[in-house]
């Protein structure tokens, strides 16, 4: 495992957890979220995990979210946007359906933001929100992110238009 408490875990994605990812990716319930909009294949899932999922050299990164007393995967970190030189990268977080509203989030987010500040040595990261996705709103503000910027009209959804709320944690250092 990659980073752990006494609940949840956060390693790498690999190979075998391409249908997993698949069944999440194509759930159309989900696709305004990760600004999807047509389906993903598994073997383009597969193409991804063998050669895209390098923050370094692909600055992106997808962590595996699992059960520590089972194994069992039940979400998914995105790390995105990384940008070594200013010292930031994006994030976003999937949960499955049966394991939400149970504090795995926040506890998944909580490991994933320590290790970005306190290994990368990032200074800040950030998350694009809609406006009506008010329980991740509540997650992120209860992580300490600041709500910093709104786009107008930024997501085309059959009923309208939805704003999307802009939101960053800063890192601040103690002199």
């Amino acid at each position: 495992m990659f980073i752990k408490d006494e609940i949840i875990a956060l390693r790498c994605a690999e190979p075998e957890d391409a249908q997993q990812i698949f069944l999440w990716e194509n759930d159309r319930d989900i696709w305004r979220v990760s600004g999807t909009y047509v389906p993903f294949t598994r073997f383009q899932i597969e193409q991804f995990l063998l050669n895209s999922n390098d923050l370094f050299s692909q600055k992106q990164l997808r962590l595996m979210i699992d059960m520590v007393e089972t194994g069992e995967s039940i979400g998914c970190i995105d790390i995105f946007d990384y940008d070594n030189i200013n010292s930031r990268a994006g994030l976003g977080i999937l949960i499955d359906r049966a394991f939400r509203q149970q504090g795995y989030a926040k506890a998944a987010l909580t490991l994933c933001i320590e290790y970005l500040f306190k290994n990368l040595l990032l200074h800040q990261v950030y998350c694009s929100i809609d406006e009506t996705n008010t329980e991740s709103q509540q997650l992120f503000l209860g992580l300490g992110f600041e709500l910093c910027g709104k786009r107008i009209d930024w997501i085309n959804t059959p009923e309208g238009y939805l704003d999307t709320l802009e939101y960053q944690l800063i890192e601040r250092k103690e002199l």
